[in-house]
């Protein structure tokens, strides 16, 4: 049975429709959740779920061996970063390699790098959007996702995989933001257990 571990800073429904998705199969399960922020909304799902969760500081993450310890403990076969918002340390990224992934809700390398999270990405795809429809109405302008492994900068190792959607000139940054939960939703767990098989 492979064992994940997933760190999520916020609301968590990528992490929750992770541990759904792998809670009846045989061959991997998430066994934590991991979280920066004690009052994630992710800490409350995961422990509905019976997946043990946890908070903790930036000292822990960066400045100790804290974290790390704790992960060569849980052994995890991967860990994977749903909507986590730190840069991932050097020192864990070795002590997993390979075993580190993440989700980018764009099409990298665009609309990639420090800060382009959530809705700041949603919002500067519309805004591209919304410029290049001026220029030209009948074009057709896509964003999507991207999952790719993780090194020691933003957005910058190997892509998995990617699935694209269109963005449309009516879309708002939230209607983006839906269209990319549901390419998540749908493939985010697909590729993690295509990864660990």
């Amino acid at each position: 049975m492979k064992r994940i571990v997933i760190f999520a800073s916020g609301n968590g429904t990528n992490a929750q429709r992770i541990i759904e998705y792998f809670r009846d199969r045989t061959d991997a399960q998430v066994v934590q959740v991991l979280t920066n922020n004690p009052r994630a909304k992710v800490l409350q799902r995961a422990t509905k779920l019976d997946v043990p969760a946890l908070s903790f500081n930036r000292k822990a993450f960066y400045k100790s061996d804290d974290v790390l310890h704790l992960l060569t403990a849980t052994k995890p076969d991967l860990i994977v970063l749903a909507g986590f918002l730190w840069l991932f340390p050097e020192k864990i990224i070795s002590a997993f390699p390979d075993k580190v992934i993440n989700i980018h809700p764009a099409l990298l390398p665009n609309f990639g790098g420090k800060g382009m999270y959530g809705m700041n990405v949603h919002e500067a795809v519309y805004a591209f959007a919304k410029a290049e429809y001026l220029k030209n109405p009948t074009q057709k302008i896509h964003t999507g996702i991207t999952i790719h492994k993780v090194t020691p900068e933003y957005d910058k190792g190997d892509f998995l995989f990617q699935a694209k959607v269109e963005v449309t000139p009516e879309d708002t940054p939230e209607a983006i933001a839906e269209k990319i939960h549901q390419l998540e939703y749908t493939h985010f767990p697909e590729v993690i257990a295509k990864f660990l098989s």
